[in-house]
């Protein structure tokens, strides 16, 4: 089932399911509204409405990310692979949805890198879960960008709060698509930048599997309906190409994910 949040023709947000999917083209001109919350027993409505705006499929509560979770990506980065999941936070107010433009920061402008990555949306609240009960708990997953400003990453802060957490450093869609119709284990993810393909790897070369990242998040935090997991980006971004290609305002970056579909955005310069 493929679940999309949206502005409707009436101006309102709504949640809804594409029962035939979208256009061929990746469009989505209308949603079956659906009766309950996506994250409770809901049923689809048999109302059908124009889509004004596809939004981020989800409005999330938080948004959990892993560094370094792809051997090559560590390798580019002149990091370790890590004996555990590296944790870090992007704040709630990065997030975006499709369409949307990624803006170059004025504090920030010149080092603006991609990260493609797959992202899980918790389904009901987790503490303390096995892996082997995590299905359980997962809504489904959708494509995200990890936006990274690598000069406040990597020099000028050292560390990953700010450079990761920009307004619109967090975009995610096109929709959710839910467990029963997707196995996160080995899925082509790539990223492409202007026409050029920047990223092309598997979701089976993770360190740590989608399962353990859920199960080990749950052992550290109570892990809320609506939560976001990034879980890493593999080798090809910008910092680790010589020289270094970053994004720069008129260019549109793509995440492409075998089984989800394309999240497009613009690139555009701060006023």
């Amino acid at each position: 089932m493929l679940i999309v949040r949206f502005e409707g023709s009436d101006g309102d947000i709504h949640a809804g399911i594409l029962p035939n999917g979208p256009a061929a083209d990746g469009r989505v001109d209308e949603a079956e509204l659906i009766e309950g919350s996506v994250f409770d027993p809901f049923r689809p409505s048999g109302k059908v409405m124009s889509v004004k705006k596809l939004l981020a499929p989800v409005d999330p509560p938080n948004v959990i990310a892993i560094g370094l979770n792809y051997r090559d990506h560590a390798k580019e980065s002149g990091m370790a692979v890590p004996p555990e999941p590296v944790i870090f936070f992007k704040v709630t107010t990065s997030v975006i949805g499709p369409n949307q433009p990624i803006i170059l920061p004025k504090e920030a402008p010149n080092e603006v890198d991609y990260e493609a990555e797959l992202a899980i949306i918790i389904g009901k609240r987790a503490k303390d879960i096995l892996i082997d009960e995590v299905g359980d708990y997962v809504l489904g997953y959708t494509c995200a960008n990890d936006v990274s400003a690598r000069d406040c990453q990597l020099r000028r802060d050292k560390q990953w709060a700010r450079a990761k957490s920009f307004d619109t450093f967090c975009p995610l869609g096109p929709w959710i698509v839910t467990t029963d119709e997707l196995d996160p284990s080995n899925l082509a993810i790539r990223t492409i930048l202007s026409g050029q393909v920047k990223q092309d790897s598997r979701t089976s070369q993770m360190v740590f599997s989608a399962p353990c990242l859920v199960s080990f998040l749950s052992r550290q935090f109570t892990l809320l309906p609506g939560t976001v997991i990034l879980t890493g980006t593999p080798p090809g971004v910008g910092m680790g190409r010589k020289p270094p290609q970053y994004m720069r305002s008129g260019d549109e970056v793509i995440v492409e994910i075998e089984g989800i579909g394309q999240l497009v955005n613009p690139i555009v310069q701060s006023d």
